[in-house]
């Protein structure tokens, strides 16, 4: 199996325990801090993830480290067993796929917004309302820059693509322009 269907089948069981026992974004953020902290320490990642490791040294880390965050009994117990089963090298992908249950059980959408120049924090408040009211969803919104969009902008929400960006439009005048002639 690959590890990021074992890092989703992971992530469900714990967002299920997460949904019955605690507070699903409290957990969210628990995985998050213990997994940036795994990344931002060297020594850490290299104990937790080196094969050279055993899974009992592991655990025993896992565990001072379980009794020193003062995590939540889904997360302190989520974190002993990958390190039981050798399988801490999930934690990245395991929080992703976290995120998006959680985004999905509250009913959140993410867009990816390109446009020409960078956008005042106004106008990204102003274009997240109108994604927001567009799919009758929260929408958070993330923004790229790319100058070949010329001026407007491009919005990406899941599979769906709002373009209306002026490069775009010039494209198409311009087919409309051939076609006539």
């Amino acid at each position: 199996m690959s590890s990021r269907a074992s890092a989703m089948r992971y992530a469900r069981a714990l967002f299920d325990v997460a949904l019955k026992e605690s507070d699903a974004g409290r957990v969210e953020q628990e995985l998050s801090s213990v997994t940036t902290l795994v990344q931002e320490h060297g020594e850490l990642r290299i104990a937790l993830e080196s094969p050279g490791v055993s899974p009992a040294g592991k655990k025993a880390v896992v565990q001072a480290l379980v009794a020193r965050g003062q995590f939540s009994a889904p997360v302190g117990k989520l974190l002993v067993m990958l390190a039981e089963r050798d399988r801490l090298v999930l934690l990245p992908e395991l929080l992703e796929a976290f995120r998006v249950k959680l985004r999905e059980q509250q009913k959140v959408l993410e867009a990816e917004v390109t446009t020409a120049e960078p956008l005042a924090p106004e106008q990204q408040a102003a274009l997240q309302q109108r994604l927001s009211s567009a799919t009758s969803r929260h929408v958070t919104v993330t923004t790229r820059v790319d100058p070949a969009l010329i001026g407007g902008v491009v919005a990406r929400i899941g599979t769906t693509v709002y373009d209306g960006s002026l490069a775009t439009q010039l494209a198409r005048l311009k087919d409309r322009l051939a076609e006539q002639h």
